[in-house]
Parts: C-alpha cells; sequence; structure tokens
C-alpha cells in the first residue's frame, strides 16, 4: 500500500531554496552546507497511512425463471414486465457497491421461452437486473447451455449492452482472457472472481465457447495466477453440491478448504436450490478473515416445496487497512417468494404485504428453518 506524504511549509521552502540556489555564489560547498542544514525535507515530513478502503458485496440465489415465471411477467402490451417480482429486495441490491447473482436460465432472442429441462427467458429480465443493481452475473451453472450456442451469444451480449459484468462462460479466448478471473474496482479495491460448475446437465460445449468446470488442479492454478500485490480480494462462486440437500458434502468442504488455503477470502455457492450453512474463520479477537456460504438458496424460483421457496441474500462488508489482510462482517436477509406475481418478500416487508392464511404459515413455517439452520453472523 502506498504512503501518502504530507510536506509542511513546502511551498516557502521550495520557494526560498529556488531564491538561494539562484542567488548563491557557484560554490558546491557553499551550497551543501545550505542544503543540509536548511533544506532537511525528510525532518518536515510525516507519513501517514492511507485511510481504510471499505466496500459492501451483496451476493443473492439462484435467479430462475420457470415458464409460470414467465407468464405472471406478461403484460398487456405485448412484453414483459419483472418489476412487481424485484421490488421489494430493489434497495437492498441496489444499494451495495457490488451485486452478484447466479443467472441460471439463458435469453432467447425469438421468443420461444421455455422452462424447465431447458431454460430461454425474455430479454426483459436483462432490463430489469440492470434496473435493481445487478453489477456481475455468474453464468457457470448447470443451464448455461440451455439455449444452445446462439443462447450463449444472445445472454452474453445483452448483458453487455446492460453493462451487467459476466464471467464463468466465454465466447471465445478472447472473453476467456478479459473475464477470468474477472478484476472488479470497488471502492479503490481491486477483487478477482472467479467461476466454476460442476457440470452442464450432459449438453456439450458449444464449438469454440468455454466453460469453467470444477477442477481442483486447474482452480489452484488459477488462484497461483493471480497477483495479490495487485489484488485486495478474491471470491470464488461455485456452482455446486447435491439438489435440495441442506447439508454441504465432503467434496463442496474440500473446494472450500483449498480455496481458502490458496488465497480466496470468500466462496459462494450455489445449485442445491436450499440454504445450507455458512461459515467462516475468526480469529481469537472476533477478526474475520474468510467465509464460506456453501448454498444462497433460491432467490426466485417456481419451487414450493419446504426450503426451496425462498433463500438467503448476504451481504459481506469487507474492510482493508494498510498493510493488513482484509477484514470481513457477515449479514444476510432471509427472502421468500410469493405467488402468483413471483414477489421476493422480505423480512422488513411482510408485514405490509397481503398474504392468505397458508401462505403466512408456509412464510413462518421458511423462517423458522432459517433461524435454526444458520448461526447467527451479524
Amino acid at each position: 500500500m502506498k504512503k501518502k506524504y504530507v510536506f509542511i511549509g513546502i511551498p516557502a521552502i521550495c520557494i526560498l531554496g529556488a531564491l538561494v540556489w539562484l542567488l548563491l555564489p557557484s560554490n558546491d560547498y557553499i551550497r551543501q552546507v545550505f542544503m543540509n542544514r536548511y533544506l532537511k525535507i525528510d525532518s518536515v515530513c510525516v507519513t501517514l497511512d492511507m485511510p481504510p478502503k471499505q466496500a459492501r458485496l451483496v451476493f443473492a440465489g439462484d435467479l430462475m425463471q420457470n415458464l409460470p415465471q414467465v407468464r405472471a411477467a406478461y403484460n398487456k402490451r405485448g412484453g414483459y414486465d419483472y418489476s412487481e417480482s424485484f421490488q421489494y429486495v430493489k434497495p437492498i441490491l441496489q444499494q451495495a457497491d457490488l451485486t452478484v447473482v447466479n443467472l441460471e436460465t439463458t435469453i432467447s432472442s425469438t421468443g420461444n421461452y421455455t422452462g424447465y429441462p431447458l431454460f430461454r427467458s425474455p430479454k426483459e429480465l436483462i432490463e430489469t437486473m440492470s434496473d435493481i443493481g445487478v453489477d456481475v452475473a455468474v453464468m457457470a451453472n448447470n443451464h448455461a447451455f440451455d439455449g444452445g450456442k446462439q443462447g450463449v451469444y444472445t445472454t452474453l451480449a445483452l448483458l453487455d449492452s446492460a453493462d451487467i459484468r459476466h464471467t464463468g462462460v466465454f465466447v471465445d479466448s478472447d472473453d476467456l482472457q478479459r473475464n477470468h478471473p474477472l478484476y472488479l474496482h470497488v471502492n479503490g479495491l481491486q477483487l478477482a472472481l472467479l467461476n466454476y460448475t460442476y457440470g452442464t446437465n450432459g449438453l456439450p460445449v458449444p464449438d469454440g465457447l468455454h466453460i469453467n468446470r470444477i477442477d481442483s488442479s486447474a482452480i489452484i492454478y488459477d488462484l497461483q495466477q493471480i497477483d495479490r500485490s495487485e489484488t485486495d480480494g478474491i471470491i470464488v462462486y461455485f456452482h455446486w453440491g447435491v439438489e435440495y440437500t441442506r447439508q454441504p458434502n465432503t467434496e463442496q468442504k474440500k473446494l472450500a478448504g483449498l480455496c481458502h488455503r490458496y488465497g480466496a477470502e470468500i466462496v459462494i455457492g450455489s445449485h442445491p436450490h436450499v440454504v445450507q450453512p455458512i461459515s467462516f474463520f475468526e480469529e481469537d479477537d472476533g477478526t474475520v478473515r474468510n467465509v464460506t456460504v456453501y448454498s444462497l438458496g433460491n432467490l426466485v424460483s417456481n419451487q414450493r416445496n419446504r426450503y426451496t421457496d425462498g433463500g438467503i441474500i448476504v451481504a459481506i462488508d469487507i474492510k482493508k487497512e494498510s498493510g493488513q489482510p482484509l477484514t470481513l462482517k457477515i449479514f444476510y436477509t432471509p427472502v421468500w417468494v410469493q405467488l402468483p406475481k413471483y414477489g421476493i418478500l422480505t423480512t422488513s416487508v411482510v408485514d405490509t404485504v397481503p398474504m392468505s392464511a397458508n401462505e403466512r404459515k408456509a412464510y413462518q413455517q421458511f423462517i423458522t428453518d432459517i433461524n435454526q439452520h444458520l448461526r447467527p453472523v451479524n
């Protein structure tokens, strides 16, 4: 970290020095005595540490689009409007310095929208992501190639036009070089984001395209290539684990440990569609240096079974002191999806939203499950 130098009385000294330099006879000895006695700049300098750099990072869960969600977003003008679905989480996402979501669908430009098992969604979804403050879409997931090669091209082009960064899936070697790792500049901090998936539901990788698959050797290599003298923090976002399983498996734990050993401060997971625990390393003084969120669950989906009808939005406040590693503070907000408009409800608004008795019961069950499942982290 560079130091900031403050020179006391520099303007006066500089002017005096310049005049004396010009007026003194060309005697090297006299000039040297003057410089030694009167212009000892070191004696009038103080070194101040730079103030800490800070940022809030927000990670939302799986952004899915089953066909009932697409139909619910259809409006009378013949387009699609997702604003009602995201209105209550918009403030959380917008107020962050960096917001990352797992985009678990592709975008179709033909209007041939489909749901599971091959997700193809309207372009208005990308427009809404931009409106609500999404900065980065991680793309390495099992539905990355649902729309084929054209689906990838369309999705990434629309993300680019909406000024949403992306990583995990790449259209060519140049794209891979530019966006893996994805370097992000946030409030004076430089962060590196890596994204990997366990697979693509058996779909082949289209010619010329690349997707980051989970491979320990490749992950170690990627982490070792990051210049830590220029990078303040590393985030690894995995699409991993077993669907609908509320505990991480052995592979997830090993991969998280590997990433932390090789320098990653933050590991985030998706794919199980249910919330899995948050684990973090805490020093004796309470300082947190790294965190793993094994699964965020669903941000929005059509899944209605217990544990799948919501998820958590995780906020991580990071601070970088001069010459010190990152410190982290972790918070989470439970979110629950209400039909028929697929509104994502937070605890701060749920009492103001009309709900049926059955909805209220399902919501309370979800909150109870979350509170029992996650240890307090804030």
